[in-house]
């Protein structure tokens, strides 16, 4: 198959890259490196089946020749970023979603939304299923991410009911793993970075609120048995192992064997009190459910921050 992935230097999206290369598929990376990087899609520079090229999916989208599957993943995706760059992040996920879309109506291909269980927002359902609404505040500081996936959903679904195109919606909870960066505002890697370099590890609140994390590894797997249908979603992806932000960031620290201690920052605004997939949708779809264990997933992590101290030692 010939994909094009918006974002695919990013996080996820660069871990997308490698496993479609990896499985003989032909990819082309769109990505503005506003919070992506080159860095991470650095060893596929040379191989034949991909090609990474700078583009602004708000401004067009513009690909010659075939394309089977488009999956769009362009979005600064942390608290930092999107609070930082909020009307880039709601560009993206409205004109940048609408030129994804284009794009797949055009050459006949699927698309698959990279959405995100902040659609949810502060549940009032738990744990959530897809036939859940969403529990959001659209004019509070976190709306620019949630309301422009909302979107990006409802967009999403109107080209399917009125131009017939084969889309599809995975709703994303949270996910960690290799290539985050260390300061990118989410817990995982806020607390491996001040475990490894001996700092405070700063939970916010009282640590009581609940994620449940993924590593990317089964999350990738995940989205892509779901690209390879023609199932409209929206589907949970994720890990239904809950933990609380005070007992992760105990878990990490003991893992690196840090001494720092634990200290408590105030509490963003609109934080979710709990958040955990009802992963049943996609267990009886697709057969699938996370098969690596959340502490094999931060030993593997934790080992490529050490590997990668140039990145550590921020701020």
């Amino acid at each position: 198959m010939r994909i094009v992935v918006t974002g695919g230097a990013g996080f996820l999206g660069s871990h997308l890259c490698t496993r479609l290369v990896e499985d003989g598929h032909d990819v082309l990376c769109l990505d503005n490196f506003c919070t992506g990087v080159p860095r991470n899609v650095e060893h596929l520079l040379g191989h034949d089946r991909f090609r990474l090229v700078k583009a602004d999916v708000t401004d067009y989208v513009h690909v010659t020749g075939d394309v089977d599957l488009v999956l769009h993943f362009a979005s600064p995706a942390s608290p930092i970023d999107y609070l930082e760059l909020p009307i880039e992040t709601m560009k993206v996920g409205s004109l940048g979603t609408l030129h994804a879309l284009g794009l797949a109506k055009e050459r006949g291909a699927r698309f698959v939304l990279a959405s995100t269980s902040e659609t949810y927002g502060d549940p009032q359902v738990h744990p959530q299923t897809e036939d859940y609404w969403g529990h959001v505040n659209p004019v509070g500081p976190r709306g620019v991410y949630d309301e422009a996936k909302r979107f990006g959903e409802a967009l999403t679904m109107a080209y399917r009911r009125t131009h017939d195109v084969n889309t599809g919606i995975v709703r994303i909870f949270n996910t960690f793993g290799p290539r985050m960066r260390p300061n990118d505002g989410r817990a995982i890697p806020n607390f491996i970075r001040q475990a490894i370099n001996g700092d405070p590890i700063t939970v916010a609140g009282d640590g009581k609120q609940t994620r449940s994390v993924c590593y990317v590894e089964d999350l990738v797997d995940g989205i892509l048995r779901f690209a390879m249908t023609d199932h409209p979603g929206p589907m949970n992806i994720g890990n239904p192992s809950e933990i609380s932000m005070l007992d992760l960031a105990g878990w990490i620290r003991d893992l690196v064997g840090s001494e720092s201690e634990i200290s408590f920052i105030e509490r963003p605004t609109d934080d979710p009190a709990v958040r955990r997939p009802d992963i049943t949708l996609a267990r009886e779809t697709l057969g699938w459910q996370p098969v690596v264990e959340v502490e094999d997933g931060l030993r593997r992590t934790i080992a490529w921050f050490r590997e990668h101290p140039e990145l550590v030692r921020v701020g």
